[in-house]
């Protein structure tokens, strides 16, 4: 009995058929061979079976996908406003400008006055010293590495004072204490879960005690039989002691909120006035490209800044021009509750939603509106539920109609629930309308069985 794999076309027979239907004409040689190499390892291991649609059409197929970028936009139409998956904060028009602009030689560290190497650090500080009204500031890749940088730089070899009820977990499965121990400094925990009080701390000072963290827990919340010390309190109880205070504030929220109903997340501006080094994130709430940035006393920031973990973690020029674009709107607050997304998004008029979305149910067969609450998302106020109008669309088979939606032209990402597809106007950015409706009827024109259907919600 012949073994089927052995009757497999060589690897130039499907090339000369390739490059006659003028695969190569559209793509690299080299890519089109790859190609076929693993389409023929394929069928190796499914004993020489050809594939489906035949070879060209399979070698088509797998050049096309190779070709095709992996990052993508999309449309996301699920009513999380900080979607991790999807990137978190959008970057507002000017924020994306900058980007552009600094894609070629740039002022990064040149200092154009006087004809010399400048440092990285000069196009943020300012701003971030203006608007938080902080001594200094700092800025590298990512918040844990900014409290990575800040530790190693005021506790290595010593001993960080640390909440039991703070070592929380934040994204992607990092603990604070994990953090800790790569910084160099020995966590010290006191109080409990629930409980921490101001004794608790100063009962830990001894003579390796380099520094107390608060860490906001962001992305929960202890009710009832609760306390813990405020910053205030622990700065003013450290400092005579000469222990410097850090608060990883989470999100980066630089505008007050409270009128719109999200509170509970420390004002950055309120925790430098405290006196105590804050560390937050630039791609949350501050709305701006993924960084951390450190913001304090003027000797806190220079230990940071002299850091080799620094150098290590330092921004590129796309962030820096991302970053300073999206501060400098902060100088006015209605232009940035405006103009960036991330803050329009919070704080959009329910009733503007409300119109939004029967615009869109108007222009899609069986599609109704219902009430429904939209989420921060990006451990950020976790308990907060914002008002919104949903897009229903009813559906057999919701799942492999999600399914169609993603794979539309750009990618519409949307939620289900109890048999219906529903889409959060509040994150559909203006101008991307036309393309959710087309997504969406499109989705509704596919007539697959039963069993169709469920295949393409496997995918």
């Amino acid at each position: 009995m012949s073994d089927a794999r052995s009757d497999l076309p060589a690897v130039h027979k499907l090339l000369d058929d390739a490059e006659r239907e003028g695969l190569t004409e559209t793509a690299p040689r080299d890519l089109v061979v790859r190609a076929i190499r693993e389409i023929l390892d394929d069928a190796r291991s499914s004993n020489g079976a050809p594939p489906q649609d035949g070879w060209l059409a399979e070698i088509r197929r797998t050049v096309e996908s190779k070709q095709r970028p992996s990052l993508v936009p999309v449309i996301n139409a699920t009513g999380v406003v900080l979607h991790t998956n999807l990137g978190r904060a959008p970057l507002a028009a000017a924020a994306r400008d900058a980007v552009v602009r600094a894609t070629g030689y740039n002022t990064l560290e040149y200092d154009v006055d006087a004809g010399k190497r400048g440092s990285r650090q000069t196009h943020l500080r300012e701003l971030l010293t203006e608007i938080t009204g902080a001594e200094d500031a700092l800025v590298v890749t990512n918040a844990a590495a900014a409290t990575v940088v800040v530790l190693n730089a005021l506790a290595a070899g010593g001993e960080t004072i640390v909440s039991r009820g703070e070592l929380v977990e934040i994204g992607g499965s990092f603990r604070i204490p994990d953090i800790l121990e790569k910084s160099g400094s020995v966590l010290i925990e006191v109080g409990t879960t629930n409980r921490t009080k101001l004794g608790d701390y100063v009962g830990a000072i001894s003579p390796r005690t380099k520094c107390a963290l608060k860490v906001h827990r962001s992305n929960f919340r202890l009710s009832g039989f609760v306390t813990e010390v405020q910053t205030e309190e622990l700065v003013e109880t450290m400092s005579s002691r000469n222990i410097p205070v850090v608060h990883d504030v989470g999100s980066g929220l630089l505008v007050d909120l409270a009128e719109y109903g999200l509170t509970n997340e420390p004002l950055v501006q309120d925790v430098v006035q405290t006196g105590a080094t804050a560390v937050f994130s630039g791609d949350k709430l501050l709305g701006g490209p993924q960084a951390g940035i450190i913001a304090g006393p003027k000797d806190v920031i220079q230990k940071a800044a002299v850091n080799p973990f620094t150098r290590a973690m330092r921004p590129g020029k796309m962030v820096i021009a991302a970053l300073e674009a999206t501060l400098r709107l902060y100088r006015d607050r209605s232009a940035a509750l405006e103009r960036i997304p991330t803050l329009a998004m919070l704080t959009a008029d329910p009733v503007v939603l409300r119109d939004r979305a029967e615009a869109l149910a108007g222009r899609i067969e069986g599609a109704v509106i219902v009430p429904g609450t939209s989420s921060v998302g990006g451990g950020s106020f976790p308990d907060a539920e914002l008002r919104t109008t949903l897009l229903s669309i009813p559906t057999d088979h919701p799942d492999a109609f999600l399914a169609r939606l993603r794979r539309h032209d750009p990618p519409v990402i949307a939620r289900a629930d109890q048999g219906c597809v529903l889409l959060d106007p509040r994150t559909i950015q203006d101008g991307e309308e036309k393309d959710v409706v087309k997504a969406i009827v499109g989705a509704q024109g596919h007539r697959g069985t039963g069993a169709e259907e469920a295949g393409e919600a496997e995918e």
